[in-house]
């Protein structure tokens, strides 16, 4: 049964295994404060000792965000195990983006304020992963002429590239023609500098 409850009426959860940290917990009460309307939506689920079974990090943020009521689901007749269980599987994710899609349908600068992890390169155009790029970048360029060429076999990541270089369409015209192209061509000083911030 889904009903709004005072936020002090609801015990968090100290045995919950997932944390949500830092930039990404401030994401969360950013949220929350802009649209707490999808706490109705995807309320906290508590059992009948008002304990958070799933959604002790949206409590958390919805105290910081400064909220004083929050929407619970009460989980009734659970047993010990199966609240446990519970727990888990909330904060399992069994899914998995299409890329493709999320790379189509919308902003890579959105996704990451509302705490989507893009899967290839963050700002710094590290690999996720934690692996090097293959080529260091430096402040000092000694040869005349020099280039790097990024090629990527999805849209995901050539999107995220743009926005971070701030990469846009361009038209060009002539006399004759006109031409529509992307403006790929930048002064390797201003990437260094978008990489420094």
């Amino acid at each position: 049964m889904k009903q709004q409850l005072k936020i002090s009426a609801i015990k968090p959860n100290k045995d919950n295994p997932r944390l949500i940290k830092d930039d990404k917990f401030k994401k969360l009460v950013k949220s929350i404060k802009e649209f707490p309307e999808m706490l109705k939506l995807r309320p906290i689920v508590v059992d009948e000792d008002m304990m958070v079974l799933g959604g002790n990090m949206r409590l958390r943020a919805s105290m910081d965000a400064g909220l004083k009521e929050v929407w619970v689901e009460v989980a009734k007749e659970l047993s010990e195990e199966q609240k446990k269980e519970f727990i888990v599987k909330d904060n399992v994710n069994f899914g998995e983006w299409d890329w493709d899609m999320v790379a189509n349908e919308w902003e890579s600068g959105k996704l990451k304020e509302w705490g989507v992890d893009l899967p290839i390169l963050d700002e710094r155009l590290e690999v996720i992963s934690g692996e090097q790029p293959e080529i260091e970048i430096t402040e000092e360029v000694l040869e005349e002429h020099n280039y790097i060429v990024f090629t990527f076999d999805n849209k995901l990541d050539w999107q995220v590239v743009k926005d971070i270089f701030d990469i846009k369409t361009v038209y060009k015209k002539n006399k004759a023609f006109e031409r529509l192209g992307v403006g790929r061509v930048r002064k390797g000083t201003e990437l260094i500098e978008k990489l420094n911030k």
